[in-house]
C-alpha cells in the first residue's frame, strides 16, 4: 500500500514572521487615514484578511498546506465562539432593557447627582454609571460627553479637563460592564469566563477610579463656575415624560447582578436579563412598546410581542425630540453587533493563520526573552499591549493579538487565565483613547472637539490603571496562580 506523502515544514525565520506583521500595522495605518474612526466598521477587517492571505504565502513556502492553515483558522474562530453569543445576546439585553426604560431610569438617576461645585468628579461618575449600563464608551462620549461638554462651556470650565472626565468613566463603566464587547472579548482570548474577569479586574480598576476622583474633585474645588441646568433640567423631564421612571425598573439590573453573583455561566445570564427587560417592558411600559411597533391594525397583545421582538433583533430607537438623548436611547439589538463579531471573527482568523505556521510562536520567542519572572511577563504584557495600540491603532487588535501571543506562557508558568485578561485590558482598552491616530483616540478627539493631546494629560483614569497593574505585578500583589482541576479516581 502506498501512503499520502506527508508535507514536510520547516521553522520561519524572524523575518517571515515579521512581513504579515508589518504589512498589517501598514495596511491600518491606511485603513485610519483614509477612514478615520469609521476604519472599524470594514476597512480593519479588510486589513486583516489580507495580512492573513501574506501569512498563508509565507505559510506555503515554509510546507504548509491548504488544509494545515484551513483548520487553524476555524480552531482560533472556534475559541471566540462563545464571546460572540454573549456580543449577540447582549445586543438584545440592551434593547430590551432602554424599551423598559431600565436605561432611560439608570440614567436619570445618574444625571441627578451632578453639582456645579463638583462638576468634574460628577461627569466622571455619571459617564461611569452610564457606561457600565449600555456598556459603550463610545456611545457614552458621542451623546452624554457632547452635552456635557455644552455645559462646561456655559459654566466657563475647562473643557480638557471635562473630556478627560468624560473619558475617564467612560472607560471605567466600559471596562467594569458585562455588556461591553472588550470585557467580552479579553476574558475569550485568554480563556476564562467573563464574571471571572471583572472580579479580578476590581483590584486594578476600582483604586484607579477612586484616584482620578481625589483628582477631579480636587480641580473641581479650584475652579469658579455659574450653575446652568437648563439643559439637564430638559432631560430630565423629557425622560420622565417617555417613560414610567422609577426604582422599580432596576429589577432586570439587580436579576444579572444576582446570577453573576451565584455564578450563573454569562450567557443564559445575559438572556434571562433579556427576558427580564422585556417582562418589565410589557408590565410598565405597554403603551410605549405598542407604539413602537408601529402596526395599529394589530391587536396590542400582539404589537407588544412585535415591539419586544424589534428592540431584541433591531434595538431601540428613540423619539423624545431631544437629539442628544435620542442619540443615547437608540442602540442595542442583535444586528448592533454585528460589525464587532466581523472584526474578532477577521482577528482571529488571522491569529489563527499566524500560529498554525509558527509565525507567532517565533514572535514569542523574540519577546519572550525579556521574561524572566512572574512580574516581567504581566508588565511585559503591558507594554506589548500598549504598542500595540499605538502602532495597530486598534483596541480590538490590541487584545486579540497579545492575548493570542502569550496565553500559552501563562499557562506554562502556572498562572491563572484572570491574569492575563485583566492586563489586557489594563493596558489595550484603557490607553487607546490616548493614541491620537488610534480609532478611539480619533472618535474622541472629534467628537468632543478637545485635541488628544488637550485631555490626555486630564484622562487619569486611563493613565493611572496600567501604572496600578504594573504595580501590582513587580510586587506580585493579587496574582492569581492556576487550579489544576482534582481528578476524581474511577470508582470500580
Amino acid at each position: 500500500m502506498s501512503s499520502q506523502p506527508q508535507s514536510i515544514t520547516k521553522q520561519p525565520s524572524l523575518l517571515d514572521a515579521l512581513i504579515p506583521l508589518f504589512a498589517l500595522i501598514l495596511m491600518l495605518a491606511a485603513a485610519v487615514y483614509l477612514f478615520s474612526s469609521d476604519s472599524s466598521s470594514g476597512a480593519n477587517q479588510i486589513a486583516l484578511v489580507l495580512a492573513a492571505c501574506i501569512a498563508m504565502i509565507i505559510g506555503f513556502k515554509n510546507g504548509f498546506s491548504w488544509n494545515q492553515m484551513e483548520r487553524g483558522i476555524v480552531k482560533s474562530v472556534g475559541v471566540a465562539t462563545g464571546a460572540l453569543l454573549i456580543l449577540f445576546s447582549v445586543g438584545s439585553l440592551i434593547g430590551t432593557w432602554i424599551l423598559a426604560g431600565t436605561v432611560p431610569t439608570m440614567i436619570y438617576y445618574g444625571m441627578t447627582i451632578l453639582d456645579p461645585q463638583y462638576f468634574y468628579s460628577a461627569c466622571c461618575i455619571l459617564c461611569a454609571i452610564v457606561a457600565i449600563s449600555i456598556g459603550s464608551s463610545w456611545t457614552v462620549a458621542g451623546t452624554l460627553g457632547i452635552a456635557l461638554i455644552g455645559i462646561a462651556s456655559a459654566m466657563g470650565l475647562d473643557i480638557n479637563i471635562t473630556a478627560g472626565a468624560i473619558i475617564s468613566g467612560a472607560y471605567f463603566g466600559d471596562k467594569m460592564s458585562p455588556m461591553s464587547d472588550t470585557t467580552n472579548l479579553a476574558p475569550a482570548v485568554a480563556g476564562t469566563d467573563i464574571f471571572s474577569h471583572i472580579k479580578h479586574m476590581t483590584w486594578t480598576t476600582v483604586p484607579s477610579i477612586i484616584l482620578a476622583l481625589i483628582g477631579f474633585t480636587i480641580l473641581g474645588l479650584t475652579a469658579e463656575a455659574s450653575p446652568v441646568k437648563s439643559e439637564l433640567s430638559q432631560t430630565l423631564e423629557l425622560l420622565e415624560q417617555h417613560y414610567n421612571v422609577g426604582a422599580h425598573l432596576l429589577i432586570p439590573l439587580f436579576v444579572v447582578l444576582f446570577l453573576a453573583n451565584k455564578k450563573m455561566p454569562a450567557f443564559p445570564t445575559v438572556i434571562i436579563g433579556t427576558l427580564a427587560g422585556a417582562l418589565c417592558a410589557v408590565i410598565f411600559q405597554f403603551d410605549n412598546v405598542v407604539d413602537y411597533a408601529q402596526t395599529p391594525d394589530l391587536l396590542p397583545a400582539v404589537a407588544v410581542i412585535k415591539g419586544i421582538w424589534i428592540a431584541m433583533f433591531d434595538g431601540y430607537v428613540a423619539n423624545t425630540g431631544n437629539t442628544m438623548l435620542d442619540n443615547l436611547l437608540s442602540r442595542g439589538g442583535m444586528s448592533s453587533m454585528v460589525t464587532t463579531v466581523w472584526l474578532i471573527i477577521c482577528a482571529m482568523a488571522f491569529g489563527g493563520v499566524m500560529e498554525v505556521t509558527g509565525l507567532l510562536g517565533r514572535i514569542l520567542q523574540s519577546i519572550l526573552s525579556l521574561v524572566t519572572s512572574t512580574s516581567s511577563l504581566i508588565i511585559t504584557t503591558l507594554g506589548v499591549c500598549i504598542g500595540a495600540n499605538v502602532i495597530t491603532a486598534d483596541q480590538y487588535i490590541a487584545i486579540v493579538l497579545p492575548g493570542r501571543m502569550l496565553k500559552m506562557e501563562y499557562t506554562n508558568r502556572k498562572l491563572a487565565a484572570v491574569n492575563l485578561s485583566r492586563s489586557l485590558e489594563d493596558s489595550a482598552t484603557v490607553t487607546s483613547p490616548l493614541v491620537p491616530w488610534n480609532t478611539c483616540g480619533a472618535f474622541m478627539a472629534s467628537t468632543l472637539g478637545v485635541a488628544t493631546i488637550a485631555y490626555l494629560p486630564y484622562a487619569f483614569f486611563n493613565l493611572i490603571c496600567p501604572l496600578i497593574s504594573a504595580t501590582y505585578a513587580y510586587f506580585n500583589v493579587k496574582i492569581e496562580p492556576l487550579v489544576e482541576p482534582v481528578e476524581t479516581p474511577a470508582v470500580s
